[in-house]
């Protein structure tokens, strides 16, 4: 039997992406040391087209059982918390950068050929203007950005060394049902908690765009079946962005609440925190050549993601077994 290993399959993105391609008719592994990832997200594959492997890739031998039997690999394991490699940036490189490396060796070892790997909006930094297309700079100013593009190089390399056939996707600030992180998340529990006010960190004007996930998996699985060459990397993201002050509005809109006062916490240039970016929105033609287009934009991405959030706070809230 062969399968499609995913890597972080218990994660955010990771977990849609396992119902997408058992929907398809895949046998699906997936690996996942549940540090950020959680069994609800899965827990509803129990047939045998799904095997669970609880393991860390930071293991060598780990990442080498991970790939027996495997045709493709999805890496999506990762630490998702920006701010968190600031802080404590060793946590970043050896989830992000030791894992890489760990199940490129392990590929290598077993002959597996076929790649696609989670990469990150934040390898670009602070870009002069955007959109920003595949060809700009990458200056990431996070650790985490860091480690993304530190994997980016060390998958290059080995797809020039060893033929392994590489996807790597650079995310936006991609939203949806499951989503237990980011500024979205981060208002609505505040609001649950506060309802008249809402901390901002930053001054409000930071940029952004957000594509729902069942925008970010089609573009998966569409760069995935069209990837002919070597080495390939493309932008995901949605044709418009916003910034956090409507984010915020947002998200108090569709809560149902009124008079919420914002405060602010700037810090240097008006971002909220070390590693943040002011602007950050990406080109997405070179997708959009393959035929695949997002069928929300930011705004109703947001909304759709806000409603899912609630309905999954008050499932659980109403849920002995799941506290």
């Amino acid at each position: 039997m062969s399968y499609m290993l995913i890597t972080g399959g218990a994660g955010f993105i990771g977990s849609h992406l396992v119902d997408r391609l058992v929907k398809d008719g895949f046998n699906v592994r997936i690996l996942d040391d549940f540090s950020s990832g959680s069994w609800e997200n899965i827990k509803h594959h129990n047939s045998l087209q799904v095997e669970i492997f609880n393991a860390d890739l930071k293991n060598p031998q780990a990442a080498f059982e991970a790939v027996r039997d495997v045709s493709s690999v999805f890496h999506f394991a990762a630490n998702p918390e920006v701010r968190v490699s600031t802080t404590n940036p060793e946590i970043h490189f050896n989830n992000n950068v030791v894992a890489t490396f760990n199940l490129l060796e392990a590929m290598r070892r077993a002959n597996v050929k076929d790649l696609v790997f989670a990469s990150s909006s934040s390898v670009y930094g602070e870009p002069e203007s955007i959109p920003v297309s595949e060809d700009a700079p990458v200056r990431p100013v996070s650790v985490y950005g860091a480690s993304k593009a530190a994997c980016e190089n060390l998958i290059y390399t080995y797809s020039y060394l060893y033929g392994i056939k590489a996807v790597i996707l650079r995310y936006a600030n991609v939203v949806g049902p499951r989503l237990k992180h980011g500024v979205v998340y981060d208002f609505i529990m505040k609001l649950l908690k506060q309802s008249e006010r809402l901390e901002i960190l930053g001054d409000g004007t930071q940029t952004r765009s957000y594509i729902h996930i069942s925008d970010a998996i089609e573009a998966t699985i569409t760069t995935w079946r069209n990837n002919t060459k070597t080495f390939n990397t493309y932008n995901v993201g949605s044709e418009d962005w916003i910034n956090v002050n409507e984010t915020a509005d947002i998200v108090v809109a569709t809560m149902g609440l009124k008079n919420v006062k914002y405060t602010y916490k700037p810090i240097l240039h008006g971002i909220g925190w070390l590693g943040d970016v002011k602007k950050i929105a990406l080109n997405i033609n070179k997708l959009k050549s393959l035929g695949w287009k997002p069928k929300m934009k930011s705004r109703e991405a947001l909304s759709e993601t806000i409603k899912n959030i609630i309905q999954e706070l008050k499932v659980t809230s109403n849920n002995p077994s799941s506290r």
